[in-house]
């Protein structure tokens, strides 16, 4: 009796602050011809509010519970590219959403193309001081986890050209996305 796999109907991009999941997720979703979102895009929007601010006022648990909430209801679109959040897999729940619900694709970077990534960005809140220390705290402590979750990994580096690694990617998922014949 064979087996029939279900077409992937959502892509998370999972990684570091730095990482590039936006750039790189808005090219994969214009090849694939999917759509394209922006977790923390759209969660600043949803509450009228920046990260930062949603931080300074909740703190990191308000933050991360309002976080879960978007994934599950980012989980129900279909044939969506979706930007996580950095820390959006130190949950377990959120984790078994992403495992049900699609495709991980762990787009890694090293720590040098990170700090220089995230050095000209000031809207991180766990990197706004001390970005150093922080940064290498949190690449410790969520490297394994993306490396656990990952079903496709991606090197990437400070001068990785977005638009090629996603062509690369999309070749590689396109049998994938198409829906098996019964």
């Amino acid at each position: 009796m064979s087996q029939h796999r279900q077409p992937i109907q959502r892509i998370y991009i999972i990684g570091m602050p730095g990482a590039g999941k936006s750039t790189l997720g808005k090219y994969l979703a214009n090849l694939l011809k999917w759509d394209f979102v922006d977790a923390d895009h759209v969660l600043e929007k949803k509450c009228g509010a920046s990260i930062s601010w949603i931080f300074e006022l909740e703190g990191e648990s308000g933050f991360r519970a309002r976080e879960s909430a978007q994934l599950q209801e980012l989980s129900q679109l279909s044939r969506t590219v979706i930007s996580t959040g950095g820390g959006v897999i130190l949950a377990p729940e959120n984790r078994d959403v992403m495992k049900k619900t699609g495709t991980m694709l762990y787009l890694r970077a090293s720590f040098d193309t990170l700090f220089e990534r995230v050095t000209r960005d000031d809207s991180r809140p766990l990197l706004a001081q001390n970005t150093k220390q922080n940064l290498h705290r949190l690449l410790e402590l969520r490297e394994p986890i993306y490396q656990e979750l990952a079903d496709i990994t991606i090197d990437t580096h400070a001068h990785a050209q977005a638009k090629a690694m996603a062509r690369q990617i999309a070749e590689q998922m396109s049998p994938k996305l198409i829906k098996p014949l019964s």
